[in-house]
């Protein structure tokens, strides 16, 4: 672990500041203890400073240097360096979670001789203090931010290590090469570099290999992360408002028999099996006339172009016609799931009539209305992005956009390495390509992190964390 080197000691509230049960000022740094102590009073005149780690204690809670302005009952843990998130001495001080009370404790904090925290700066300190790696750092806010069972499952397998395990195996071992590179060149009487390239060949092959199988995942753990981008389409009156509202479990969208209603796009998140599903209602595809509603409409194109995942509501109680030709050629190769919907009604449209205009994905009959269909859509949804093995399986899921493209500028210098190989190079230059693979890796985890990328990584974590 890094020595612990921060002078200061920051504070900041760590719960959302709104009316709830608790609120939490966490206090983190070489003074912790004693500036909490500075706003405490605890029975029997006890003090934090005499308290071992890991203890609660029950007390009150005042302005510093105030002994008769208590204003709220707290608990007060205190959890000593290095066993601690930022591996610093750390207080959480427990109070009332009134907007005013957690904003007051704060301020007392602060005048007792804490900084106000940056956003991210306690877990940016437990990186810096050797705590946690990068990847693990970067999983916290993974956590905070999941919007479904599978995001959560992904981010905690990441902050037990599951990332950092693989990125720095692959790093080490790609060391271990460059040091025998260096130590043969300097010392080839003892170290010998005869045949090693067909060695380093096959290891480099290897390499590969792994980091190919990780890059992989990416894809995955985008949509783990980010959610599916569903963009719902079709021609007017097919019933898609009518889907979103269903999704939804109100009324998101307005529902009426005139065609065009829609003209926006109406967005709704919902859950499905524990994936994310990002919605997108569009304007009905038609040749419309009012210059409104043809905005809408080349809107809904250009984001079924961008999706996921496209449902095409179909309305099988009315004959095709071209615009549902036009909606046929362009889900053409895409992930689909046609929905024919109104199977309440008779019906005058089947799955052969749509793959007759080129059609092609998954059928579902569907009645958005009745509900009827909904178990069978959601069942077909997680059956085609198979993304429950991603979490599931004890493999590293890549979630970050930054860790896939340094994933694969790493993949890149090992391709260089390969060509090199390949073309006679002498070791010398080899070992540079070898070198950038090393060092990209290391950007992952953080062991050859620049200051600048870290700020900017921790700034976008929220307050208190």
């Amino acid at each position: 672990m890094k020595d612990i080197f921060f002078e200061d000691t920051i504070a900041a509230i760590s719960t959302a500041v709104s009316e709830a049960g608790i609120g939490i000022v966490r206090i983190s740094g070489p003074d912790a203890v004693g500036i909490a102590d500075r706003v405490l009073t605890l029975p029997g005149k006890k003090t934090l400073a005499e308290a071992p780690t890991h203890t609660i204690h029950y007390g009150f809670l005042h302005g510093s240097g105030d002994e008769e302005g208590e204003f709220d009952e707290v608990l007060a843990t205190v959890m000593r360096g290095p066993k601690s998130y930022t591996a610093e001495d750390t207080v959480e001080i427990n109070c009332h979670g009134g907007v005013y009370t957690v904003q007051k404790a704060l301020e007392a904090v602060i005048g007792a001789g804490a900084r106000l925290a940056e956003p991210g700066e306690f877990t940016k300190r437990a990186f810096l203090n050797g705590r946690i790696d990068l990847t693990r750092a970067e999983a916290v806010m993974e956590v905070i931010r999941a919007k479904s069972d599978l995001a959560l499952k992904s981010s905690v397998k990441a902050l037990r290590g599951s990332v950092w395990k693989s990125v720095s195996a692959l790093r080490g071992e790609i060391l271990h090469e460059c040091a025998f590179i260096e130590a043969a060149l300097d010392d080839p009487e003892h170290y010998s570099l005869d045949n090693y390239a067909d060695s380093l060949g096959a290891l480099c092959g290897d390499w590969k290999k792994r980091l190919s199988r990780l890059i992989s995942t990416a894809k995955g753990g985008k949509l783990i992360s980010e959610g599916i981008n569903t963009v719902i389409i079709g021609r007017p009156n097919a019933g898609k408002s009518s889907l979103l509202n269903r999704f939804a479990g109100e009324e998101r969208a307005i529902v009426t028999r005139v065609e065009g209603t829609t003209r926006d796009v109406i967005r709704h998140t919902v859950r499905v099996g524990g994936l994310t599903l990002n919605l997108a209602d569009t304007a009905g595809i038609r040749d419309a006339r009012d210059e409104v509603e043809q905005i809408g409409v080349e809107l809904a194109l250009d984001l079924a172009k961008e999706a996921d995942l496209i449902l095409y509501v179909v309305d099988s109680a009315r004959e095709l016609d071209e615009n549902d030709r036009q909606i046929a050629g362009l889900i053409k190769d895409r992930k689909v799931i046609v929905l024919l919907n109104k199977s309440d009604l008779d019906t005058v449209t089947d799955e052969a009539a749509v793959r007759a205009l080129g059609g092609n994905g998954r059928f579902v009959p569907l009645s958005a209305l009745t509900g009827e269909g909904m178990e069978q859509l959601e069942k077909e949804i997680l059956d085609m992005f198979h993304i429950g093995d991603l979490s599931f399986n004890e493999e590293a899921v890549i979630t970050s956009m930054r860790h896939k493209d340094l994933l694969e500028k790493a993949l890149g210098s090992l391709e260089r390495v390969s060509q090199a190989l390949e073309d006679g190079m002498p070791e010398d230059l080899v070992n540079i390509d070898l070198v950038e693979a090393a060092s990209q890796l290391g950007q992952i985890t953080g062991e050859s992190i620049r200051d600048d990328l870290a700020d900017e990584i921790f700034s976008k974590f929220c307050m208190g964390k």
